[in-house]
C-alpha cells in the first residue's frame, strides 16, 4: 500500500446513500410526479417486480409498500399496469410514478440538536446515530432538515425545499460533524470548497482484524453490486474511481481503530473499501461480518470527528472536533480492559 503523509487531511463531499446521482437510478420529475425508470438486464430477468423495486429503493421502504404502489397503478412495465408477482423479462422498461417530494410540505420539528458552532452564515451540527439528514420520498419527517427548519429561520435555498441549507451529507447511522448554510452566498462558498477538496474532514472507525500496515491507501473502483442492488462493491464494471487513505491509531488484537479520509466521495466508500481489504467496520449491517459477535452498537462504527473550512464571509479557517459518541466509546473501553 502507498504511504500516507502525516498532514491535515482534506476530502471532497461524501454523497449520501440515498443520493440519486450516486445510486445510479434514473429519476426525473414531470410536473408534480416523480418518475423512476429502469431497464431490465439479464441478471434481473425472472425476478418478481415487487422484489426488484424494493431492492433498488433506499432502506426504510417495505415490500408491502411497493406492492401497494403496484395495486394503485403507479408501476408499469412497458407501459402496462401489472401485478406484484410479475416476473421481469430482459429489456423490459419499468416505470414508477410517485408524487414528487417537492409537493409535500416539509414541516419544522422541535428535535434537539447538538450545535457545535453557529453564526449568521453557517451552522455545524454533531449528528447522532440514526438521524437521516434530509427527507426522501415516503420519509418527510424526523430528519436533520426538519430540526434545522425549527431552529433556523434562514437556511439557504440552493438545494430546494427538500434539502434547505444542506451542503453535504453523512449516512443515517454515521455519527459526527456536518455543516449547513444559512444563506445562498455561504452555501456557494462551502460547496466550492468541497468541490476543490479543501474541506478538512477526518473519520474514525473501528474495524475487524489487526491491520498489518500502520498507514495506507486503498485505490479501488466502486460500483453497484450485481447480487444486491442496495449495496456497492469493488468492481471494474460500471464503477467509479475511489481512493481512501487510512492510519491505524490503536490496535486491540482482533480489532483496529483507524482514522480515515476520502480522496473521492463515493456512496458507502469507507464501508466498501474496508470490507475489500478484509477489515469491515464493526456493527455494519450491510458490509460487516455475518458471524461476528453481536455489538452493542446500533449501526456501523463510523464517526465524522473533524470538520474544517474557510468561513464564507470572514475568510478565517475554522476547525471543529466532535468526541467519539458514548456508545462507541463504551465499546473501545471494553476492548482496552479485556
Amino acid at each position: 500500500m502507498n504511504e500516507v503523509q502525516d498532514k491535515d487531511w482534506v476530502e471532497q463531499e461524501l454523497p449520501d446513500l440515498e443520493h440519486v446521482e450516486e445510486t445510479g437510478e434514473d429519476e426525473t420529475e414531470i410536473g408534480a410526479v416523480q418518475v423512476m425508470e429502469w431497464t431490465i438486464d439479464a441478471e434481473d430477468a425472472k425476478t418478481r417486480i415487487d422484489k426488484y423495486i424494493t431492492d433498488l429503493l433506499p432502506e426504510g421502504f417495505s415490500r408491502s409498500q411497493v406492492q401497494q404502489w403496484i395495486t394503485d397503478g403507479l408501476v408499469t412495465v412497458d407501459g402496462k399496469v401489472i401485478k406484484a408477482n410479475h416476473k421481469l423479462i430482459e429489456n423490459e422498461q419499468v416505470v414508477v410514478q410517485l408524487p414528487s417530494l417537492s409537493t409535500v410540505e416539509i414541516e419544522a420539528q422541535d428535535i434537539p440538536l447538538e450545535i457545535v458552532y453557529e453564526d449568521s452564515d453557517v451552522i455545524v451540527i454533531n449528528k447522532p446515530r440514526g438521524m437521516v439528514v434530509h427527507p426522501a420520498v415516503g420519509h418527510s419527517s424526523d430528519t436533520l432538515v426538519n430540526a434545522l427548519m425549527y431552529h433556523c429561520k434562514d437556511l439557504s435555498g440552493i438545494n430546494g425545499e427538500v434539502r434547505p441549507g444542506i451542503v453535504h451529507r453523512i449516512d443515517k447511522d454515521t455519527t459526527g460533524l456536518l455543516m449547513a448554510a444559512k444563506n445562498d452566498k455561504a452555501h456557494a462558498s462551502l460547496s466550492e470548497q468541497l468541490k476543490n477538496h479543501t474541506v478538512t474532514r477526518k473519520y474514525i472507525a473501528l474495524v475487524h482484524g489487526n491491520i498489518e500496515h500502520d498507514q495506507g491507501t486503498i485505490d479501488a473502483p466502486i460500483g453497484r453490486s450485481s447480487q444486491n442492488r442496495k449495496m456497492f462493491t469493488v468492481t471494474e464494471k460500471n464503477s467509479k474511481h475511489a481512493v481512501t487513505h487510512f492510519v491505524v491509531t490503536e490496535r486491540f488484537g482482533d480489532f483496529s481503530l483507524v482514522e480515515l479520509r476520502l480522496e473521492t466521495g463515493r456512496t458507502h466508500q469507507i464501508r466498501v473499501h474496508m470490507k475489500f481489504i478484509d477489515h469491515p467496520l464493526v456493527a455494519d449491517p450491510m458490509y460487516g461480518r455475518v458471524r461476528a459477535k453481536a455489538s452493542t452498537l446500533d449501526g456501523q462504527a463510523l464517526h465524522a470527528a473533524v470538520l474544517g473550512f474557510v468561513h464564507p464571509t470572514t475568510g478565517e479557517y475554522l476547525e471543529f472536533q466532535a468526541p467519539i459518541p458514548d456508545d462507541l466509546e463504551q465499546v473501545l473501553l471494553s476492548l482496552r480492559n479485556r
